[in-house]
C-alpha cells in the first residue's frame, strides 16, 4: 500500500525507480517457491547451512533472487528462546511503549512498541511452536540476521541475492494478518515513485511502496503457518536487489512525528478526560481562591468601617 507523507519529506533508504537498477526478467511476474526439508531449528544451529541445503534440493540460487526466512527460524537458531513462567513479564520486558489495551476472554491484548521500533500485539513474544515454559523473543537485530545470511549465501552460491526476514502482524483499519519485513540485506525496502508520472502523465507525489513488505506477505503465502516451511525464494523480482545491503528494514518504521495513530482511539479518549478533569478542577480552585481572597476583602474593608477607622483592620 503506498505511503503517503509530504511532497518535500525526506525518506532514508528509499530507492530510485525499478527502471534505474537492474532490469532483469518479465516485470510483470514472478515465482515463490518454499522448499522442504527445513526441520526443527535449535539454539546454535548453523542457519546458513540448513537454508542453504535446502534451497541446493530446489535447484540452488540465481542471480535476483529474495530469500525469505521466518523470524521465528532466526531467533531459535540465535538462542532467542528464553525461559518465561509468564509470557506477560516476557512482553512487558520487551514492551517500550504501550499503544493500546484491550480486554479479551483469555486476557488483555497489548499493542505496543518493542524494542525494535516495531508496534505489534505482545510485543512479537511468541509462546506457539516452543517447549512448555519458554517463549520466542524476536531477533535481537534482524537486519545483521539478514546481512549475515545474505553472505552466507552468497559465498555457497556465488550469485547476488537478497534476504528478508518476516514476521505476522495484524494492520491498522484492516482485519486479518499479514507477514512483514523486520529485517532486509540487499532489497530495496522502499521504492520512491515520487517525481514520476502515472499512465496519465500525472506526477506521483505521495507513492512509496514498502516493496519488502509485499515481497514478504506474498512468500507466506506459500510457506504457510504450520506447513514446516519457514523459507521461500521469490523469482522475477531482481530489479529490487541491490549490489550493497541497504538501510535494512528500519526504513520501513514511520518515525513518531508522522505517526498519527501513536495510541488507541481508547487510550486517546480518557488521556483526553483526564486532561479535560484536571484542567477544569484547577480552574475551579482558581476560581474558589479568587473568590475567597475577594469576600475576605470586602468583609475586612467593611469591619474597619464599623471600627471607626475608615480603614480596614489590620490584622
Amino acid at each position: 500500500m503506498p505511503t503517503a507523507r509530504p511532497d518535500d519529506a525526506a525518506l532514508p533508504g528509499a530507492a530510485a525507480s525499478p527502471g534505474a537498477r537492474h532490469a532483469e526478467g518479465d516485470e510483470t511476474r514472478f515465482t515463490v517457491v518454499a522448499p522442504s526439508g527445513i526441520g526443527e531449528v535449535s539454539p546454535g544451529d548453523d542457519l546458513a547451512r540448513i537454508v542453504g541445503d535446502a534451497l541446493d534440493r530446489e535447484g540452488g540460487l540465481r542471480d535476483g533472487d529474495v530469500v525469505v526466512v521466518t523470524s521465528k527460524v532466526v531467533s531459535k537458531a540465535e538462542g532467542r528462546v528464553v525461559a518465561a513462567a509468564d509470557r506477560e513479564q516476557a512482553i512487558t520486558d520487551e514492551t517500550v511503549r504501550v499503544v493500546a489495551t484491550r480486554p479479551y476472554p483469555g486476557g488483555v491484548l497489548r499493542i505496543v512498541e518493542n524494542r525494535l521500533g516495531l508496534v505489534m500485539a505482545a510485543a512479537g513474544v511468541d509462546a506457539s511452536n516452543t517447549p512448555e515454559g519458554t517463549v520466542l523473543l524476536l531477533p535481537l537485530d534482524p537486519d545483521a540476521s539478514a546481512r549475515a545470511l545474505r553472505a552466507a549465501l552468497a559465498e555457497r552460491f556465488g550469485v547476488r541475492a537478497g534476504v528478508v526476514v518476516s514476521d505476522t502482524a495484524g494492520r491498522a483499519w484492516r482485519e486479518g494478518l499479514t507477514d512483514l519485513a523486520i529485517g532486509v540485506a540487499g532489497v530495496v525496502a522502499l521504492d520512491d515513485l515520487r517525481g514520476g508520472v502515472d499512465s496519465h502523465g500525472r506526477e506521483l507525489s505521495v507513492t512509496v511502496t514498502a516493496v519488502a513488505d509485499q515481497i514478504a506477505a506474498a512468500s507466506e503465502l506459500v510457506r504457510g503457518k504450520a506447513s514446516g516451511r519457514p523459507v521461500a525464494v521469490v523469482r522475477g523480482l531482481g530489479r529490487f536487489v541491490t549490489d550493497e545491503d541497504g538501510p535494512g528494514a528500519r526504513v520501513l518504521v514511520r518515525a513518531s512525528e508522522t505517526d498519527m495513530f501513536r495510541e488507541g482511539s481508547a487510550e486517546a479518549y480518557a488521556r483526553g478526560v483526564t486532561a479535560g478533569q484536571v484542567a477544569g478542577r484547577a480552574a475551579i480552585e482558581r476560581v474558589a481562591h479568587e473568590g475567597g481572597y475577594a469576600d475576605g476583602y470586602r468583609e475586612g474593608f467593611a469591619e474597619g468601617f464599623r471600627e471607626g477607622t475608615g480603614n480596614p483592620v489590620q490584622g
